[in-house]
């Protein structure tokens, strides 16, 4: 595996920029070091995104490059062009930005997004991304099991499904002047998916806070699925009793199923899904069943068809 090594980035840059400057400024007015000395710690004063826990998962597998995770991949929201997103995601503004978490729940609640930063750990997870029309990265993201979360909103014996809402605002995201989906863009996972280890809320990559084409502030890595289960710029997330119909799903039902696990076994009705080409790579290698972590999730689908769940 290559190593790799956080870059040298002013605690300024490693802090989420609005939170750093917002909090210098509230320093600044607020009348110096006496007034700071009473504030908790903030995040860049830990070390920020410096301090993270390293992921046991992604071993021997070379790191995607940084340009190629934030210049290529699918955002619809800003367009169908894999350059779209970088291209044209300027126009998301991430601060102020909210999370409502609201449903089956007993503690339903609207998180900030300083609050989620510092709802648990920040650690690093290297996974492996599968997009469902075969290529492949490898990333480095940042974040804490989506289980934290869940954990705080106390889910009712109601809740059996989970669903991602994605921003709906046209004058931020152009591509949702288009028709291609229905929005806003909906994802959906069981609870028990969402509460597994693996299940990631992100809030960064490569050391440094999510770019917005890559679903800033805030998203979810489900690594075991197709990459578009990965709702982006999430501002809700709903508890329910009955399985959401996701925006893939009312697209395409033909093409595109609820679980969306990665199985190479399964082919998509219009390619092949036994093999991807990692960006990067000349060669096309073999998908692995699950994208690789079958000894972490394969107990979540025991006795269940997977041709039929697709």
């Amino acid at each position: 595996m290559k190593t790799y090594r956080y870059p040298k980035i002013p605690a300024g840059e490693i802090t989420p920029k609005p939170l750093f400057l917002a909090r210098r400024k509230f320093m600044q007015t607020a009348g110096g070091a006496a007034l700071a000395a009473l504030l908790p710690p903030p995040l860049w004063a830990a070390g920020g995104f410096g301090e993270l826990k390293k992921s046991e998962f992604g071993a021997g597998e070379e790191l995607t490059p940084l340009k190629s995770v934030t210049g290529y991949n699918n955002f619809y929201e800003f367009g169908t062009g894999k350059d779209d997103p970088a291209a044209r995601a300027g126009s998301l503004k991430t601060r102020p930005w909210s999370i409502a978490v609201e449903g089956a729940v007993k503690k339903p609640k609207t998180f900030d997004i300083d609050q989620i930063l510092t709802m648990a750990p920040l650690e690093e997870r290297i996974y492996r991304l599968r997009c469902v029309e075969a290529w492949s990265m490898v990333i480095p993201w940042i974040g804490f099991p989506l289980a934290e979360l869940v954990k705080r909103a106390e889910p009712t014996g109601n809740a059996k499904y989970v669903e991602f809402v994605s921003l709906h605002d046209p004058q931020q995201m152009p591509g949702q002047k288009s028709p291609v989906l229905e929005w806003p863009y909906r994802e959906g996972l069981r609870i028990d998916e969402a509460m597994h280890p693996l299940t990631l809320l992100t809030v960064g990559l490569y050391g440094d806070v999510l770019p917005p084409q890559n679903g800033a502030p805030v998203r979810i890595v489900v690594p075991w699925k197709y990459g578009f289960k990965s709702a982006k710029s999430i501002v809700a997330i709903r508890f329910l009793e009955q399985q959401p119909t996701t925006s893939w799903m009312l697209a395409g039902p033909q093409e595109y199923g609820f679980y969306a696990n990665v199985n190479p076994e399964v082919d998509h009705p219009r390619w092949s899904q036994a093999k991807e080409r990692r960006i990067g790579e000349f060669l096309k290698r073999k998908t692995l069943m699950f994208n690789g972590y079958a000894e972490q999730v394969a107990p979540l689908y025991a006795g269940m068809d997977l041709a039929r769940y697709f």
